[in-house]
């Protein structure tokens, strides 16, 4: 959980992603139907009983029963859908506390280069940084480990412990010694959230995932961006690469937005899982015209978002098709501190789309850098996973004609897609450039 991409490897598998809900669904007239023909199949679970014990009694290595037992837990889970899993307890931990803004560990982003681990990102405050651990810091070995020529992940885990634990670093500053230091694993705060001026009067605001906390942060950006009386004429929404998270967040970011109708519902096969969720009265930027970025990477409760406001015409979405993560998961507790990510509903747009393996799609459609560079974009879209959930109205996305290649001409694309996003903002009138 310390190295860049594992850390949003592990948002896009493990984070609660829609719904995070602390109790299990009460049972309906359906579940206990089910419950009931699950007592007349007790054949099939002497089966797996018997499969049990032929493999604990005869397989050629000895297995730990727990790991035994967990296997065939996740093969049940995996058989399902690519977001429904069971989580261990400490997973189950780091899961919670990614809800809460934070993981546990030292602070440190790193990636290999030249057959080394290199520091690239330092999360302030945390151990690292009180360490004097800087960006550009070589790690030559974790926990007495020599990581040179190592597969990175086995150096992150080594990083990874519960809190209050301590692991053993050497690190090499350029033009000094290597020193050992020794850090002590803490709670770090994950940075969710960055927001800047641009010429001055145009605001972005970066969120990077979704948090308890996130809706409550973006607000505090808007201030920020509109404190000593600055009057904002734009305001660009980043999610990129957001993979989602906790679902009440996005939701509270789109009411801010809005004064009123629909955010996004959610419809499963209990009646639990049947809701919908509505704007109340009051807006932030009322006039204010609002363009959001999104690409490949914008998932789950990022999607929900964007959607929102692009059926709600209160903002003009730019960039790539998302990826398509239309269903929610609810996070159940189980009795022996673990818990069970289980998909249990689907989510629509105002409009009553269901985005599940679809995406949501730009109204200006701009290739992203990678995509610009490389001949194809290999990154994986839900509906490319395995046993991902189909999407109901079995409709394949059309591109939206004018995309602009940014090689041609890259001041041509940017002028044309002002024109394009002013011309929409003012309900299709031909806008006036000043």
């Amino acid at each position: 959980m310390n190295h860049h991409a594992g850390f949003w490897l592990a948002c896009a598998l493990l984070a609660f992603a829609n719904l995070a809900i602390a109790q299990e669904v009460p049972a309906t007239d359906d579940a206990k139907s089910a419950s009931s023909s699950a007592q007349l199949s007790l054949d099939e679970l002497r089966t797996f009983t018997d499969v049990f014990n032929q493999v604990r009694r005869n397989y050629v290595e000895e297995v730990d029963d727990r790991k035994l037992l967990e296997a065939a837990i996740d093969g049940m889970l995996s058989n399902l859908d690519p977001h429904s899993a069971y989580l261990p307890d400490r997973d189950f931990e780091d899961l919670e506390n990614i809800s809460n803004g934070e993981y546990v560990g030292i602070g440190i982003d790193v990636a290999i280069e030249n057959d080394r681990v290199v520091v690239k990102k330092v999360i302030v405050p945390s151990p690292a940084d009180a360490a004097g651990i800087q960006p550009g810091d070589w790690i030559t070995s974790v926990a007495g480990i020599e990581v040179k020529g190592q597969p990175l992940q086995e150096s992150i885990d080594r990083l990874s412990g519960p809190p209050g634990s301590t692991v053993e670093l050497s690190v090499y500053k350029a033009g000094e010694k290597a020193k050992k230091l020794t850090l002590k694993r803490d709670y770090v705060k994950l940075p969710a959230l960055n927001f800047k001026l641009l010429d001055k009067d145009y605001g972005y605001i970066q969120l990077v995932y979704f948090h308890r906390d996130s809706a409550t942060d973006f607000k505090n950006a808007l201030d920020s961006l509109q404190s000593d009386g600055i009057k904002l004429y734009g305001l660009i929404l980043d999610l990129r690469n957001n993979p989602g998270g906790v679902l009440q967040p996005a939701i509270d970011v789109a009411d801010g937005f809005l004064d009123q109708g629909e955010i996004v519902s959610v419809r499963g096969r209990n009646a639990d899982m049947q809701k919908v969720f509505s704007a109340q009265q009051g807006q932030w930027l009322p006039g204010v015209p609002v363009v959001i970025l999104v690409d490949r990477g914008t998932a789950s409760a990022s999607e929900v978002l964007a959607g929102a406001l692009q059926d709600h015409k209160r903002a003009v979405i730019v960039g790539e098709r998302t990826f398509g993560k239309g269903s929610v998961q609810s996070v159940l507790p189980l009795r022996n501190g673990s818990g069970l990510k289980l998909t249990t509903a689907r989510y629509y747009t105002p409009s009553g789309k269901s985005i599940q393996a679809q995406g949501i799609q730009p109204d200006l459609v701009v290739a992203s850098a990678v995509a610009v560079v490389a001949t194809a974009d290999d990154r994986l879209l839900e509906a490319d996973l395995d046993r991902h959930l189909e999407n109901p109205a079995q409709a394949e996305p059309q591109e939206k004609p004018g995309a602009v290649n940014v090689t041609e001409d890259y001041p041509l694309f940017e002028a044309l897609n002002l024109l394009r996003a002013n011309r929409i903002m003012a309900g299709n009138e031909i806008p006036t450039l000043n």
